[in-house]
């Protein structure tokens, strides 16, 4: 399944997060996991929220620059090596991982998010693996 990310371009100075998470926050608008790489002028925050539309939605009032994106929410066995299998099989199939950041849950497995060259081709390689792949709706309810 895919899942929706939010990302938000913001400039890299004191307070600029602190007003997107209030933007969040007055919203009511849970975040399940984030990412934030910066450069001396600009951030690039990424977002899985529990409602990704209207996080859009309002942190594009409030002028931000946002885009929402698809990537893969990955299950997978929390123990040694695990991760490195899935990027193993992923690479063996011509798919690059752009990026990808760890996901915290009430779950005893571990998520990854994986932003892969081709979605599509990876869902199904990860799917034919057996491992699971989680919705944005079903993280907001873990």
């Amino acid at each position: 399944m895919i899942a929706k990310q939010l990302s938000v371009f913001i400039e890299n100075r004191k307070g600029r997060l602190g007003e997107v998470l209030s933007v969040l926050k007055e919203n009511k608008i849970n975040i399940l996991s984030l990412s934030l790489a910066d450069t001396t002028e600009y951030g690039l925050l990424r977002l899985i929220v529990s409602d990704e539309k209207l996080s859009k939605a309002k942190l594009s009032d409030a002028g931000f620059s946002t885009i929402l994106s698809d990537v893969l929410v990955v299950k997978i066995s929390h123990e040694t090596g695990s991760l490195q299998g899935l990027l193993e099989v992923l690479s063996d199939n011509d798919i690059n991982v752009e990026y990808m950041y760890g996901l915290s849950v009430k779950d005893v497995n571990a998520f990854v998010v994986l932003k892969p060259s081709d979605l599509k081709k990876a869902e199904k390689i990860i799917t034919d693996c057996g491992v699971k792949t989680v919705s944005s709706e079903e993280i907001a309810n873990i």
